[in-house]
């Protein structure tokens, strides 16, 4: 028996075409092996803060925060029971204090600022050493100790490589 319908003339449908596949990723490199020792950031760091700086930071802080509770305590304790002259003393001290830690946070940091301000704070420790050797406040050995370390604070930040790292040239 034959089939007595006939063939249909339109063709049938072909089959949707494949979408394109997408290109390989590109193959990420493999992560570097690790390594068995530390090295803290700043000393791997182009530009890094030198040691004697860092020192020079962390003291200036330490000698702010201990500056800061003398000249509170000289402000308030020492103006209850005297009078102008402390009270002009503890806002000197309290002033001083805070140029100290700025100078701390500004050399951590190396702002250009930081520089100028670390050789006006020694500049004017070894005058207030000074006036204190002429004045009699104190005796002279501790003063010519303090003007010796602000004298090699100032010859340190005269170097030529730290200038540059604060950007005198």
């Amino acid at each position: 028996m034959t089939d007595p319908t006939p063939a249909d003339p339109t063709p049938a449908p072909s089959a949707p075409a494949p979408e394109p596949t997408p290109p390989p990723a590109p193959a990420q490199a493999p992560a570097p092996p690790a390594s068995t020792s530390w090295a803290p950031p700043a000393a791997t760091a182009a530009g890094a803060r030198p040691t004697g700086i860092t020192i020079l930071a962390i003291l200036a802080g330490i000698g702010g925060v201990f500056g800061l509770l003398g000249g509170f305590g000289v402000l308030f304790v020492g103006g209850v029971v005297s009078s102008g002259p402390v009270i002009v003393l503890g806002l000197c001290a309290l002033a001083y204090a805070a140029l100290l830690i700025a100078f701390a946070w500004g050399a951590w940091t190396l702002k250009p600022w930081a520089w100028a301000l670390g050789v006006a704070v020694a500049i004017f420790g070894i005058v207030v050493a000074i006036l204190q050797v002429v004045l009699g406040g104190s005796s002279i050995f501790s003063q010519i100790i303090s003007i010796v370390i602000d004298g090699a604070i100032l010859y340190y930040l005269n170097q030529p490589t730290i200038k540059a790292l604060f950007g005198r040239a």
